[in-house]
């Protein structure tokens, strides 16, 4: 049965929202930076560098632990994924089931931060390639500025001939929700992945979402 949805098209975020490469990748810094003399827990690492990409990721983990990364650093990024190419990783759960439940008709895009290659390559892991056709939009790549800045969410928009203030997006992180406020379209903080701790919610709420999500079957009630 498709779901009812009151929007003219839905824009999600991609890591932390419909796959669980949030947790894993900021396990994965927090093991490194352990490793290095600079002890950090998962849930430090997501505080402070989740959602984050490029300079600004390399910019935030520097500043936390007051010099520069060793070389070594993007080998081991690599490699590690690399790993989780090839392997895949976990949907958000009730993500897939959630996608497929879409009008086919309504139009939806992907507006993340990780490049177009890694969205490609997990979306077809979970087997939902097929949802979002051409929609998948990088801020690495289709943007000049990427989040924080609303540009990938506006320029997703465009893309789907649908005014932002007719949209919904979907967003799990500060970083991105910061953006997707800014951008003019209804946006829910969606809670649902395993990076979300205790008070990430109002960290969401702080930033000025319109909503609170905690699974799947909560974004269907709010965009019905």
């Amino acid at each position: 049965m498709s779901l009812a949805v009151r929007f003219d098209a839905l824009i999600f975020d991609f890591d932390g929202v419909l796959l669980e490469s949030e947790y894993e990748g900021n396990r994965h810094v927090a093991d490194y930076l352990t490793a290095i003399g600079h002890p950090t827990t998962p849930e430090q690492s997501m505080a402070n560098f989740m959602g984050l990409a490029g300079r600004e990721f390399i910019d935030a983990i520097e500043t936390w632990i007051g010099r520069d990364l060793p070389a070594d650093f993007h080998p081991a990024r690599e490699a590690e994924n690399a790993r989780v190419l090839a392997q895949g990783v976990a949907a958000v759960a009730g993500a897939v089931a959630f996608v497929r439940a879409l009008p086919a008709d309504l139009p939806r895009a992907i507006a993340s931060s990780s490049g177009t290659d890694w969205i490609d390559a997990h979306l077809n892991h979970l087997g939902i390639r097929d949802a979002f056709a051409d929609k998948i939009f990088s801020g690495r790549e289709h943007v000049a500025r990427g989040k924080p800045a609303p540009d990938i969410y506006l320029h997703a928009a465009r893309a789907l001939g649908v005014d932002i203030a007719r949209c919904a997006i979907l967003e799990d992180s500060p970083v991105g929700a910061t953006g997707a406020v800014a951008s003019g379209a209804t946006v829910i903080g969606l809670c649902a992945g395993a990076h979300c701790g205790v008070g990430h919610d109002e960290r969401l709420r702080a930033i000025g979402v319109d909503a609170i999500a905690h699974d799947f079957n909560e974004v269907a009630r709010l965009i019905a």
